[in-house]
């Protein structure tokens, strides 16, 4: 998969482990945008990130374009290896995570039951999911 692509959602950042260097991002089934699924996406060894704490219309998370990244590079002081590391997270590249590939699970939310999240707990859980990752 090149792209993570979910328009029309509502993403909020829910959480950062400094000590892990995890970033986690959330979508949850809501009666506004008339979805049923509940996301998260997981994005691991985060080294920067520049990022709003909501995406209201949703989330396309792509590597960051040479042009991108060399702006990025000038700004941030990114090394050129880095390039692969350059996450894009919306369609204007407003905001980006430089880390590890990032990882996405989706579940019908009904059949979450009383589960907060999609990274804890067994995997894979009892009910159906889709999952994925941006290698």
């Amino acid at each position: 998969m090149t792209d993570f692509i979910r328009t029309g959602r509502l993403f909020r950042v829910v959480g950062f482990n400094p000590s892990h260097r995890q970033l986690f991002l959330q979508s949850e089934a809501t009666h506004i945008d008339r979805t049923t699924t509940h996301i998260e996406v997981h994005v691991g060894n985060v080294r920067l990130m520049l990022l709003q704490p909501y995406f209201d219309n949703g989330l396309h998370i792509r590597h960051a374009s040479p042009e991108e990244f060399t702006v990025l590079a000038e700004r941030h002081g990114l090394e050129p290896d880095e390039a692969i590391y350059t996450w894009m997270l919306d369609p204007d590249g407003g905001s980006f995570v430089v880390g590890s590939p990032p990882d996405w699970r989706e579940a019908e939310y009904a059949l979450m039951g009383g589960r907060e999240s999609l990274y804890t707990g067994p995997w894979p859980p009892d009910f159906p999911t889709d999952s994925g990752n941006l290698f």
